[in-house]
């Protein structure tokens, strides 16, 4: 018979682990489930400019539409790109979900195209560049990119679990000769690159991979891509850096003046940023 002192102690040991994963899953729900959001279009006159949003690796359209919003009161005509990273690899996605995103975009013929990604959406716009610039190429954002692969994706690449969450292209964002993104070569177009230096509590594991100041996915080293235009740190975490109202309107500066704003500081973390994660070291 177990004593009541005892079965506190088993309580304990059965609730602290099990809120702990609870907690998991919910942060990681909006990654993994499937988004019903599909590409959003404006009736736009002639002269207007289009924006193509790319969002990560297990992510939904819906994580980008905060700066979709934003870049729409500015108005920009937006595409939410809708692919599916765990089913496809990277270059699958750019002869399918992309090529007919760019169409589409395309078709409303813009004076100018923009891409604005986040994470394996910067990867999949490099790969897509490889095969073709469109000719009305404006300027590229990335926030988060892999650009030189990730330690993460070396150690857990072979892990079941990895492979569900991060499918496919996640196998192909490694730090080895086979790493695709160390393949596509430097940028010969105007792109500049936001990453950040805090990691997400559930990003504790992999933060612990990486060597150096990270952003709980992708250290601030290899997120940095030859021949970029401009670079800059925040105090964010991956999975959220899309979000931050100081990122979105550095987008929209980028965008505009082909540069960040770098009179303009990134505000101190709240609270409740503190609470859900840790600045890397």
């Amino acid at each position: 018979m177990i004593s009541p002192k005892n079965a506190r102690k088993v309580k304990q040991n059965f609730y602290y682990p099990t809120a702990f994963f609870a907690l998991i899953f919910l942060l990681f729900l909006p990654e993994t489930c499937r988004s019903d959001t599909h590409n959003r279009q404006k009736n736009y006159g002639e002269n207007h400019e289009c924006v193509m949003l790319i969002h990560g690796m297990g992510r939904t359209a819906r994580s980008m539409n905060n700066l979709a919003k934003a870049l729409e009161n500015q108005g920009y005509r937006t595409l939410n790109l809708v692919y599916s990273s765990r089913k496809k690899t990277v270059e699958q996605i750019v002869a399918d979900e992309f090529q007919r995103g760019l169409e589409i975009c395309q078709s409303g013929k813009p004076r100018a195209i923009h891409f604005v990604s986040h994470s394996l959406g910067g990867i999949i716009v490099r790969a897509a560049f490889q095969v073709e610039i469109p000719e009305n190429l404006g300027k590229v954002v990335m926030l988060s990119p892999p650009n030189q692969g990730s330690e993460v994706t070396d150690r857990l690449k072979n892990r079941y679990f990895y492979r569900f969450i991060f499918g496919k292209a996640g196998q192909q964002l490694g730090t080895d000769k086979k790493s695709l993104p160390l393949q596509l070569g430097p940028a010969t177009y105007p792109v500049g690159i936001i990453t950040g230096n805090r990691y997400s509590l559930f990003d504790y594991s992999f933060s612990k991979l990486i060597p150096g100041k990270d952003d709980g996915k992708v250290s601030i080293q290899r997120a940095k891509l030859e021949g970029m235009k401009d670079f800059l740190i925040v105090n964010e975490s991956h999975p959220f850096i899309m979000n931050s109202s100081f990122v979105i309107d550095q987008v929209l500066f980028f965008l505009d003046q082909g540069t960040f704003n770098h009179k303009s500081h990134p505000p101190a973390s709240s609270k409740i940023v503190n609470f859900f994660s840790r600045e890397s070291n």
